[in-house]
């Protein structure tokens, strides 16, 4: 929806300086290039003109927010354990994979994506599973907390993981019907 309305309003500002040229270079025939825009000649207040300028500065940082919202930043975190034989670096999107290409494989499962933020002594998983429509959820969760968590808990030793799973359901076969 994001992207179908941003298009719809790219094609609304592009018609309208279409016709802006258009009417500025004479080519619309019913409009007069050198009329008014408005009635009068005369300024507004000095407080309309405020008011005008304060809003376009306020909606032109909104903008801008929601501009960077759509920048990805994806900081991989890098975990490390030290021991006496030496030193093991291990990025967590490293350690998240293995994770995700099983869950993934359960039944109804369509794609996976997990990530591991935090610190290694206290990680949190963030999953979003993304399922067919007619997908079992609870059997979905059931097994990702009681096989794919104790075992992904066991290989990086942090049994204080703790895991938010969101589910994306994708709509049924188009074949198929709800009865």
């Amino acid at each position: 929806m994001n992207r179908f309305l941003l298009g719809l309003l790219g094609l609304v500002l592009l018609l309208a300086g279409g016709a802006a040229v258009a009417v500025h270079f004479g080519v619309v025939p019913r409009v007069d290039r050198d009329a008014a825009l408005v009635p009068g000649t005369a300024l507004p207040p000095t407080w309309v003109l405020v008011v005008v300028a304060a809003a376009a500065v306020v909606l032109a940082l909104l903008c801008l927010r929601w501009l960077l919202a759509q920048v990805p930043r994806r900081k991989v975190a890098s975990w490390r354990w030290a021991e006496e034989a030496g030193a093991t670096r291990l990025s967590s999107s490293t350690a998240a994979a293995p994770f995700a290409e099983e869950v993934a494989a359960y039944p109804g499962v369509r794609k996976v994506d997990a990530e591991l933020t935090g610190p290694r002594t206290a990680p949190n998983l963030a999953l979003v599973v993304r399922a067919h429509g007619d997908a079992d959820l609870r059997g979905i969760r059931r097994r990702i907390d009681d096989e794919g968590l104790p075992r992904l808990r066991e290989a990086l030793e942090t049994p204080d993981l703790r895991a938010t799973v969101e589910f994306r359901v994708a709509a049924a076969k188009a074949g198929a019907r709800v009865r």
